[in-house]
């Protein structure tokens, strides 16, 4: 164990180890994903305010919307949630 580094985390060591980029390959892929959908969380969900003052309720934009992906039962469009 000399040199205090893992196989495979430097350029160099991945080239002697070719075996190990698939690895890295899935790694990278799946931080991508994983960044990429915890942005559209923060910027899409209607639960995530970043700006109170201009909309101070922002889930009252998605009362007439359908906001599922995918909807396999066509079921009115609309909340059953309380108005207040």
């Amino acid at each position: 164990m000399g040199g205090g580094r893992f196989p495979g985390t430097s350029i160099a060591s991945l080239k002697q180890r070719k075996e190990l980029i698939p690895v890295w390959l899935c790694i990278g892929v799946g931080a991508i994903i994983s960044v990429g959908y915890t942005l559209r969380l923060a910027t899409k969900n209607p639960d995530v305010t970043w700006n109170r003052h201009s909309n101070p309720e922002p889930w009252q934009e998605y009362e007439k919307k359908n906001y599922k992906i995918v909807n396999p039962i066509e079921r009115k469009i609309g909340t059953d949630a309380p108005k207040f």
